[in-house]
This record gives structure tokens, C-alpha cells and sequence, in this order.
């Protein structure tokens, strides 16, 4: 274990949501909840503000809602979290090559590898230069833990949170973990801290205290060895810049039980589709093929078939997300479906099989193609009905009067749309029909605005209205 705190975790703080506000000036200072807002969503982030009302992440929207229900419900925008995360890793990447992304939102640096700390004092103005360039590139604000070890800076930033920074110097680590729950440590989950408070073992320092022996005794060997080295602050895991990726996969959960079994086979096919597509943006191909099933009583059943090579291939993996869909009793209805591909490599391992019968299946379906396609050149000439836009809460439009908004929310032919930017104060609201031709979805903007030099007030920053 080094004998410097040059080990930083970086953790944005309530990422989703601060960037949410920060592009959005009316609702800095308030309760913002994002996540899934169908009946069955779940919180994914909630700002501090919406956190005073118990509300957090992983609870149930109804029960958020309940707690909360005057706060602002937006769902997720993935495209703008990556743009900011990519800025934030950017600037890790500068402080060190060896950086370890852990989601889009957290991620520990080795700053002794990139030779911009050696010491408690330098590794501190690096964390401190850090947070400031975080919050001049993007207007967020990131909490930064050092130690010697991940495992202690990781719990130095949670210690940070919100906005702040905490080091902690080499020889005080079991001073400071002993009187901290033993939940604090990596690992130690409710059925590990259950089993634990069992043995009367509620503390980190009552882990020490009782010795690596009774550890094993309680956990088995691998487990309570590991547990008894992380009670004495000991943690060698270095970080890694490339972490490889195991399996990848798709799910959706449904407002309502699917009960039609040919609606079932058919959002297998798709999600089967979707994951194909992820697999090919990653250039990978993948072994086994993983059908996943929550059905209406909240089991959940998996069920996998491994091939004799890889593939990226969407004609095999639907095939065998089918064949293992036919394993499945979902008579009761499905509330989850996923599916997923593991056993990954970067090249593919061709399915003669399977390559048969797409060629054989090639004429029927150029057949079917031909049919459809007389079948719209009759129906070309009766009018067809526009398909109804849909208006998701919190995400970007454009009105060709008003100028860049974003979604309030919409019901009953109606949208309510609040005009404003990142930079500008918060804005007016006004209320749209839903076919309105003047109002049309848009990008969003960069949170960040800079005019003349100046940068613009972060979600959060008194000049922004919210907590300084």
C-alpha cells in the first residue's frame, strides 16, 4: 500500500439532476426527480433539494411522488449525461493515464502515474484544481476523495458529498474507519451486514477486533479474509484505465403485464435487435445468449444458450432468444423482459446454420417485401393520418416564435413548454397544441455558456438562485 494519498475517486454530485438544473434556470434551488415516470419507473437521481424529503435513488416513482409532489419529474436524457461525462473523464485523463471509469458519473485516478502528486499537499491542489475545472467545463459540481488506497477514497469522497473535498492522511485510516458501519465497507451488503450483526459485529472496528479466524468462521474463507484486510485499511486493487466489459445487454419494463404470448415473442425479437446493435457499436460478438424474465409476481427467471462461436449476427440471437423463450411460462404475464449477450470477443465465428436459413428465409421475405410494396402504392393515394408526437417531460424543443424549451409536461393534446437556456433566467411558459407545426423537438444546448470569458452560473451557485 503507497504511503501517499495519491488515489483519487472522483463522484459527481447528483449528476442526472444537476445537469438538469444546470440547463434549466427554474428549477436550480428545487426538487428535481429523473427517472422513469410510468407506473412501474424508479428514481435513477434526485437533487439534495428533493433528498430533504426522503425521496432517493432506486425508490419507486409512486412513492416519490407521494413524498415529493410538487417537485419537477423529468426522464432521463442519456445523450447529454455522456457529453458531460466525456468532458469530465477528459479532464481525469489530463491529471493521469491511468484512470478508471466506474459509470458516467465515477471514477478513480492515479495521480502518482501521471506524476501530478507525490504528496498529501500536491495531491490536494490537484483535487482542489480539479473540482474548479469541473465546474468551469460543465457548471457541475463533483466531490473528490484522496487516500492511499481506492477503497479509502472512495469512502473519502462520500465523505465530501456534496461539493466538497477530503483527504485522508496515511496512518490514521483504522482511526478513522473503526467507528463507521460495516455497510462502509466494498462488499458488505444487507445479507452480509445481517449475517455480521448476527455475530455482533455492527462496526468496521469490531471487525478487527474480532480477528481474521472468526471472519472466516462467519463468511467462509474468501469472503472474511477480504472483509478482516479492508477493516485493517488494507487494499492493494490498483486502478485499471481499461475495464473490460463482460456481457452486454438490453431490458425493458412494461407500464402493464404482458399477457399475449405472440406481443412476448415479439419484444424479444426487438430487444434481441437492440442488443445487437450495442454489441456492433462496441465492435464486439459475444458466445452466449441470455433471455432474462420477470414475470407478475416479481420472480424472475434467466435462461441462457451458449454457441459454438461468437456472433454479432441479429439472426442468430433473435433464434436463440427465441428457443429460450419457449423454456418460459409466462401464462401469469411478463412484466420485464431483457436480453443479453456474454462470453465476448472482438471478432465473430459465422453460423453456417444460421446462414442457411437466412438464405433460405431471403426469397420469402423478398417475396413478402414485393407484396407490401404494391399493397402502399394503392394506398398511396389515400391520405394517411400523422402518427401523434410524443412530448417526454424535461426533454428540448424548439418553437419557430419562441425560441429553445424544454417539456413541462403534456396531456389531452396539449404541451406545456418553459423557454429558457442555460444561460438566460428562468423563462416563460407557455401552453402548445401537440400537432403544433411550429413546435419541434431540438438538441440540447451546452450547459455552459461562455461570453467574453465569462462562465456561466452552475446549478447550485448563488448567482444561479440555489444553495452557494
Amino acid at each position: 500500500m503507497r504511503t501517499a494519498p495519491t488515489i483519487l475517486h472522483l463522484d459527481m454530485d447528483a449528476f442526472y439532476a444537476s445537469a438538469e438544473q444546470a440547463a434549466k434556470p427554474s428549477l436550480r434551488g428545487k426538487a428535481v426527480i429523473v427517472g422513469g415516470l410510468g407506473p412501474r419507473g424508479v428514481v435513477a437521481t434526485c437533487s439534495y433539494e428533493a433528498r430533504v424529503f426522503g425521496v432517493h435513488s432506486a425508490m419507486p416513482m409512486a412513492q416519490a411522488r407521494r413524498l415529493a409532489p410538487n417537485a419537477a419529474y423529468l426522464v432521463p436524457r442519456f445523450g447529454l449525461y455522456r457529453e458531460i461525462s466525456e468532458q469530465v473523464m477528459g479532464l481525469l485523463r489530463e491529471l493521469s493515464p491511468l484512470v478508471e471509469p466506474l459509470s458516467l458519473d465515477e471514477a478513480f485516478v492515479d495521480l502518482e502515474a501521471g506524476q501530478t502528486a507525490w504528496d498529501a499537499e500536491s495531491a490536494r491542489l490537484t483535487g482542489v484544481k480539479l473540482r474548479g475545472d469541473i465546474r468551469a467545463v460543465t457548471g457541475l459540481t463533483g466531490s473528490v476523495g484522496l487516500a492511499a488506497s481506492k477503497m479509502l477514497a472512495k469512502i473519502a469522497s462520500e465523505q465530501a458529498k456534496p461539493d466538497g473535498l477530503v483527504l485522508i492522511e496515511p496512518g490514521t485510516e483504522r482511526e478513522l474507519l473503526a467507528p463507521m458501519s460495516v455497510r462502509t465497507l466494498p462488499g458488505v451488503g444487507p445479507a452480509t451486514g445481517d449475517h455480521l450483526r448476527r455475530g455482533g459485529i455492527t462496526t468496521v472496528g469490531e471487525i478487527a477486533e474480532a480477528g481474521e479466524d472468526e471472519l472466516v468462521r462467519l463468511l467462509g474463507k474468501a469472503h472474511g479474509v477480504a472483509l478482516y484486510a479492508m477493516a485493517l485499511a488494507h487494499d492493494v486493487r490498483p486502478v485499471v484505465a481499461e475495464r473490460d466489459t463482460k456481457s452486454v445487454s438490453v431490458e425493458d419494463t412494461y407500464d402493464v403485464d404482458i399477457h399475449d404470448r405472440v406481443r412476448v415473442r415479439m419484444e424479444v425479437q426487438r430487444l434481441a435487435d437492440r442488443c445487437v446493435r450495442r454489441l456492433r457499436g462496441a465492435h464486439l460478438s459475444g458466445r452466449t445468449i441470455v433471455l432474462k424474465v420477470r414475470r407478475y409476481d416479481f420472480s424472475t427467471l434467466t435462461r441462457s444458450e451458449t454457441l459454438r462461436g461468437p456472433t454479432d449476427d441479429p439472426a442468430v440471437v433473435r433464434e436463440a432468444a427465441a428457443r429460450l423463450l419457449e423454456s418460459v411460462d409466462t401464462t401469469g404475464g411478463v412484466r420485464l423482459l431483457g436480453v443479453g449477450v456474454s462470453g465476448l470477443a472482438d471478432y465473430t465465428q459465422e453460423d453456417l446454420f444460421a446462414q442457411a436459413r437466412t438464405a433460405a428465409a431471403a426469397a420469402s421475405a423478398e417475396e413478402l417485401e414485393q407484396a407490401e410494396q404494391e399493397e402502399a402504392e394503392e394506398a398511396a393515394e389515400e391520405p394517411v393520418p400523422p402518427a401523434e408526437r410524443r412530448w417526454h417531460a424535461g426533454h428540448d424543443v424548439r418553437h419557430a416564435e419562441f425560441g429553445h424549451g424544454w417539456v413541462q409536461g403534456s396531456g389531452l393534446g396539449r404541451v406545456t413548454v418553459r423557454f429558457e437556456t442555460p444561460g438566460s433566467l428562468p423563462g416563460r411558459v407557455r401552453t402548445f397544441r401537440s400537432d403544433d407545426p411550429l413546435l419541434e423537438g431540438a438538441e440540447p444546448l451546452p450547459l455552459v455558456e461562455r461570453r467574453g470569458g465569462d462562465v456561466g452560473a452552475p446549478a447550485g451557485s448563488p448567482a444561479a438562485g440555489g444553495e452557494g
